[in-house]
This record gives C-alpha cells, structure tokens and sequence, in this order.
C-alpha cells in the first residue's frame, strides 16, 4: 500500500481537534522563563479512566516530541468549532515563532504544567508523561491527567475530516 493511499483511507476518519502546549522551562517563583510552544493536534485520544490517561502522537524528531522528551508536563486544550483559526494557526509547517502565535491569543496557564491553555476550549486537561513509545516515525505520548476543566463553552467540537476542519451539524 502506498503512504497515498493510506493517507486517503485514514482522511475518511474523523478526528477531534485539540491544541496541545507545553512551557520549554519549569516553573519558578518569579513565574515561568522560557518559551511556550503549541500543536494542533488531530491523533488524541483518551486511553483509561482508572488512572485518567491520555495520547497524543507527536511526530518524531517535531520540535513538540522534542521538548515533550524534556518537559514531562503539558496541557491539552479540546477547540470548539469557533476556534478553527487557532487550529490553523498552530498547524502551519513554516511558520513564525510561537510566542508571536499566543500574543493575541486569550488564555491562561496551568498551575500544573505550566502550559497555557486556550480559553473558550470545551475542555483543558493538565498531563504528566507517563510513557513515551516510538511507532514508525511518530512518538505516542502517553499522560496521566492531573487537572481537567469542562467550562461552559459555546459551540460544538472542531472536527477534522478529509482534509479540511469542520463542524457537526446541529
């Protein structure tokens, strides 16, 4: 089977849409020092309930799977079907510096991770790498969740789906 035709077969899944951050430098009194950096993301998945477990697959050798080899903790922010600019803002291959991507974007930081986290999101959760697995040229990260917010947010979930963001019908 061609890489084409695998991809065209896998585009028929729909997948939800989530930003994952992380924070490139540990927390310290004086606040945070380093620099945030962010992912869409469209392979993430709950894993189990009992402990709360999450994946998200990074590809190898991506500046996010770098420093998730690093930073141990990271957040994760559900978009809703109004924040399809934030998906594509975070998932352009050549693209300006993060910071210059989270300048006017509204959130706040994890008193856990440390990671920002979007604000208007349908969900945050707060993880800690339990697990890193290399399965072909991607990393399957594997977190524990240790916080997790479902404020009331308008909208739907953004979904992703051949090729293109969407949202569900009402």
């Amino acid at each position: 089977m061609s890489e084409d035709e695998f991809r065209a077969a896998m585009s028929r899944l729909a997948a939800g849409v989530v930003l994952v951050t992380a924070h490139e430098a540990a927390l310290d009194p004086q606040g945070p020092r380093g620099e945030d950096i962010g992912m869409t993301a469209t392979s993430f998945m709950s894993v189990s309930l009992d402990p709360p477990l999450v994946m998200v697959s990074l590809r190898e050798g991506s500046r996010m799977d770098d420093l998730l080899a690093e930073q141990p903790r990271w957040a994760v922010s559900v978009l809703s079907d109004h924040q399809r600019a934030v998906a594509g803002r975070f998932a352009m291959k050549n693209r300006v510096s993060d910071r210059l991507l989270f300048e006017d974007l509204p959130h706040t930081r994890g008193e856990i991770s440390g990671a920002l986290l979007i604000t208007g999101a349908l969900a945050t959760l707060e993880c800690h790498t339990e697990q890193r697995v290399t399965a072909g040229d991607h990393t399957l990260v594997i977190g524990r969740v240790l916080a997790s917010t479902s404020p009331t947010a308008d909208g739907g979930p953004l979904t992703y789906f051949r090729g293109r963001y969407r949202q569900l019908a009402p």
